[in-house]
């Protein structure tokens, strides 16, 4: 097993968010957030991500200053800046901790941040 972590951050960063979608998460895949709760499945998280990019006017930056693995757990920081299409520069610090399976495609995703709630 072999987790790919930086190569899907580099997709990241290059603004292939969908591809990296596509590439690194298994189709059984169950992403969590603290503003969505659980969404399951590869088609129904690609078509939330989807929400997601149309939503960005620019990408302005994506850090990973701390990045952790253990065996197949990854645990990640990042720092993420873009601008929206309504306008507003938005700021996001989280936590990311992923499972990956055998085949080195994430199989379950945590994400953790503050939801200013």
């Amino acid at each position: 097993m072999t987790v790919r972590i930086h190569d899907m951050f580099e997709y990241i960063r290059s603004g292939r968010i969908m591809d990296a979608m596509n590439e690194f998460y298994a189709d059984n895949v169950t992403m969590t957030e603290p503003a969505y709760g659980a969404t399951e499945g590869l088609a129904a998280n690609l078509e939330r991500e989807q929400q997601f990019v149309d939503s960005v006017a620019e990408f302005k930056g994506f850090e990973t200053p701390v990045v952790a693995i253990d065996g197949n757990t990854s645990v990640y920081q990042n720092v993420m800046d873009w601008r929206g299409k309504d306008g507003k520069d938005y700021h996001v610090e989280q936590v990311v901790v992923a499972k990956w399976n055998d085949d080195g495609k994430i199989e379950h995703e945590r994400f953790y941040y503050d939801t200013g709630a």
